[in-house]
Parts: structure tokens; C-alpha cells; sequence
């Protein structure tokens, strides 16, 4: 068994997306086989304007615990969910004229 990861996996139809954030080899393709679904996302706002991130964060911890890896964005939702700290942020010097 390869890498176990924390990745997004698409249902819904054409224009209107839903993702759930599940656990799975990272060998598997991306709506295959997956060990444990562990969360769900729905980009689409709401009536209030708010998107949708449900996680259950027990096994999400658990699967952290053991080696899972998250994917760039599932880290980053579960970054806004309160999970995990803040990705870092990639140095990027200001253009412009050298002194």
C-alpha cells in the first residue's frame, strides 16, 4: 500500500459540483476506491452567501496521526475549518528596480 492521503473526490452533476473529502491510497484514481469518507464540501454559496465544509474531525486527527498526507486543498480547508494550521506561504520577492 502506497501513501495513504486526504483528497477531494467529485460528485454532482455538470455546473453544480459536491466534494467529499475521503481517505484513500494515493495510487487510487480520484473517485475510486477509498478507504473512509471523513468530510464533505460544497463550493456552491448558499442562501446566506456562506460555502459548506463539514469534516468529522476525530478521524480526521486519527488519520493525521497515522502518516495521512492532505492534499494542497483539503489542507487548505481544513485550515479554514480550525484543523490544522496555516499552509505556508511561498516567498515572493517584490519586483522592481535594485538599489
Amino acid at each position: 500500500m502506497g501513501v495513504v492521503r486526504l483528497r477531494l473526490a467529485r460528485f454532482g452533476r455538470k455546473n453544480l459540483p459536491f466534494y467529499r473529502i475521503f481517505v484513500a491510497d494515493s495510487r487510487a484514481p480520484r473517485d475510486g476506491k477509498h478507504i473512509e469518507v471523513v468530510g464533505h464540501y460544497n463550493p456552491l454559496p448558499g442562501k446566506d452567501g456562506m460555502k459548506r465544509i463539514g469534516v468529522r474531525s476525530e478521524r480526521i486527527k486519527y488519520w493525521l496521526s497515522v502518516g495521512a498526507q492532505p492534499s494542497d486543498v483539503v489542507r487548505r480547508l481544513l485550515y479554514k475549518a480550525g484543523l490544522l494550521p496555516p499552509p505556508p506561504q511561498p516567498y515572493m520577492p517584490k519586483k522592481g528596480p535594485k538599489p
